[in-house]
């Protein structure tokens, strides 16, 4: 493989780094299998093994991991086990400072799979495995691009690091949110991970809460002498579902994104067939898009649930917030995000690469309210539905992966100078 020197033409670096990961790629995805067969099962949240494994693996490459790990009353408090956080430094001279995200974290496999979630088996150009496509894939597309470009380029300008976190599925604080506060990280570009066909700039708002209703427990066969906190559930959410259907009639102006949603996830109670239930317990989540305001939204289902409980006589709700995402906005510095994106995904997919939202939440919305110009790109199909994320036998197409990184090496090269150059 020959290095890029400050004579050779652009179209020629992005073809000797496209070269570069096709040589490597039987290494890439080989990396990917190991990440995948390392559960991070979200909960319980026991993610600090995942991230052993993975320093090990980057120093294969040469690649020194920090290790940040996040006090046990933290992550216990947060109702994980343990966390930490990688951060890999490639330090190459002035200029700025890239950023690439990918969260190891996931929802547990659940059933109907047909391979086995932790082995990254290979089927019909196809990887499985529980995060696969979300998101450890991104762990792989992300190294390789780096070691594509030092490989290749030889970067003198810039940095860019690496972040791998581990709490994304409960919302990020204690990953980007906690390495931003603790000023760990301080980037002037970042990305995290996302799907190949599109460059999303937006994406909704997330509350989530958790609605305990109380009655009275008695015995079944004496019902008078309780109050079903079962039946004042019902009619919670009943006017629950009735709002989910009046979300419909409100219209996100971001492309790729529809309109609010509410979704109820789970739902407790009861001690025994023959007693009246004394407390009932569920789960929302409120899916906000962009337009909407998250204090508002909160007030709103805060009175909805108080109206219909007031409509069963000795029923009382206890309503506790579990998560506020905030929608992500773009800031006017993502543009060389996009335009770098777009270019080279147009390149190497053959088809053009919108810019859109996604009904999805993610941790660059941390990113940005810090003042972090983000984007979100990565390795994965078109849909969230394609990839069997949070389903049975999620999976990735290799081609994807391949693609992908050549994407983010060519962009590597663009963020880091003014034009291509040793």
């Amino acid at each position: 493989m020959h290095t890029a020197n400050v004579s050779t033409p652009p179209d020629a670096i992005y073809a000797a780094l496209d070269a570069w990961v096709d040589a490597h790629f039987d290494d890439e995805v080989r990396f990917l299998q190991a990440l995948i067969q390392v559960p991070t099962d979200t909960p319980p949240g026991n993610n600090a093994p995942h991230a052993e494994r993975t320093a090990e693996l980057l120093a294969d490459f040469g690649f020194v991991a920090e290790k940040h790990p996040v006090s046990q009353d933290e992550v216990l408090a947060a109702g994980l086990e343990s966390i930490t956080n990688l951060v890999v430094r490639r330090t190459y001279g002035p200029g700025p400072t890239v950023l690439l995200n990918a969260h190891g974290d996931v929802v547990p496999p659940g059933e109907g799979w047909t391979k086995n979630p932790y082995g990254g088996e290979i089927d019909n150009g196809f990887i499985y495995g529980r995060a696969s496509a979300v998101s450890k894939c991104d762990f792989a597309s992300y190294t390789f691009a780096v070691r594509a470009l030092e490989a290749v380029v030889r970067p003198s300008h810039g940095s860019v690091e690496l972040l791998f976190t581990y709490d994304e599925e409960f919302g990020g604080e204690l990953g980007p949110a906690w390495l931003l506060k603790n000023k760990v990280i301080k980037p002037d570009l970042m990305v995290a991970a996302g799907f190949s066909y599109q460059v999303v700039t937006a994406h909704n708002g997330c509350l989530q809460m958790q609605v305990t209703v109380h009655g009275k427990q008695a015995h079944a066969a004496i019902p008078q002498s309780g109050v079903d906190a079962l039946q004042g559930a019902v009619k919670i959410l009943n006017a629950l579902y009735a709002q989910n259907t009046l979300y419909q009639q409100v219209t996100s102006q971001v492309t790729g994104i529809t309109h609010p949603y509410l979704n109820v996830g789970t739902i407790e109670g009861g001690t025994n067939t023959n007693v009246v239930p004394g407390r009932v317990s569920f789960k929302l989540d409120r899916r906000m898009i962009p337009e909407e305001n998250p204090a508002e939204v909160e007030a709103t289902l805060r009175a909805v649930i108080a109206q219909a409980a007031a409509e069963s006589p000795g029923i009382t709700v206890d309503i506790q917030r579990i998560l506020l995402a905030n929608a992500l906005r773009p800031l006017p510095g993502n543009q060389p995000l996009v335009a770098a994106i777009q270019k080279h995904g147009e390149a190497v997919f053959g088809e053009p690469i919108p810019a859109m939202g996604t009904p999805l939440y993610t941790d660059v919305r941390l990113f940005c309210e810090a003042g972090i110009p983000g984007v979100i790109y990565g390795a994965g199909p078109r849909t969230v539905l394609e990839s069997g994320a949070k389903r049975a036998d999620e999976r990735l197409d290799l081609n994807d992966l391949r693609r992908a990184t050549k994407v983010m090496a060519r962009s590597l090269v663009d963020w880091l100078s003014a034009k291509p150059s040793a």
